[in-house]
């Protein structure tokens, strides 16, 4: 029990006091995840809309094989990334396995079906409430669409946020394709998993501790998103 109240209590202080290796791993973790649902945003915004607004043969396959990559395990896409990088690989000339770059890949196809689905959800959910209305004012398709990603923004900002937490707790994929490498691929959840082995309580807390206000941040901020969607 002393152990355990003396690991929070160094946690604490590496927070009060803003430990420089404390804040690196952080700072990385953001970037990764930040840079990753950046690019997932670019492809899975125009994809959900596109899907939740159109009517075209082979849709439904689509929309069934969007909705069963929600469900992607994170080591097989690490391990899938890893092959694809790895020297042998395809794209082993990129160099980039074991770098931020290969984490960032790995987030990105983790995240992408996240947003696009949720996106395709609402655009959907809209369509079916404002299309004949709005077709009955003479809106094209296209102006349309942009009316419809107006009024849902709030929704589009929250599956943004999902996204995101999504990335930042990742740890299987980033673990296999970054390598845990210190001041290069090391990132919040990589190093809690590190440190709990090592039996550094004291760093794996502080960690935990910024994640889970991260967490409770990005669901603060989706509420709110939600309320003032729905006012």
């Amino acid at each position: 029990m002393e152990e355990i109240r003396d690991a929070f209590g160094g946690a604490f202080l590496l927070l009060i006091q803003r430990d420089t290796a404390l804040l690196e791993i952080v700072f990385l973790s953001l970037r990764v995840s930040l840079t990753a649902l950046f690019f997932a945003s670019l492809i899975g915004l125009p994809l959900g809309s596109f899907l939740g607004s159109g009517r075209f043969p082979g849709r439904n396959i689509l929309v069934v094989l969007l909705n069963s990559m929600l469900g992607l395990p994170p080591v097989v896409v690490g391990l899938t990334v890893y092959l694809v990088l790895s020297r042998s690989g395809p794209l082993g000339g990129l160099d980039w396995l074991f770098t931020s770059h290969a984490m960032i890949i790995a987030q990105f196809i983790l995240v992408t079906p996240f947003v696009a689905s949720i996106t395709r959800q609402t655009v959907e959910d809209l369509m079916e409430e404002y299309e004949e209305q709005l077709t009955s004012l003479g809106v094209g398709k296209i102006g349309c669409l942009f009316t419809l990603l107006h009024e849902g923004r709030y929704r589009l900002l929250t599956a943004l946020l999902a996204g995101f937490g999504r990335a930042i707790s990742e740890v299987g994929a980033v673990m296999i394709v970054g390598g845990n490498i210190a001041h290069l691929t090391r990132v919040m959840t990589t190093a809690i998993a590190m440190e709990t082995s090592k039996g550094d309580l004291t760093m794996a807390l502080s960690l935990g501790i910024i994640l889970i206000f991260l967490a409770l941040s990005l669901n603060v901020a989706a509420q709110l998103l939600a309320k003032v969607g729905r006012a």
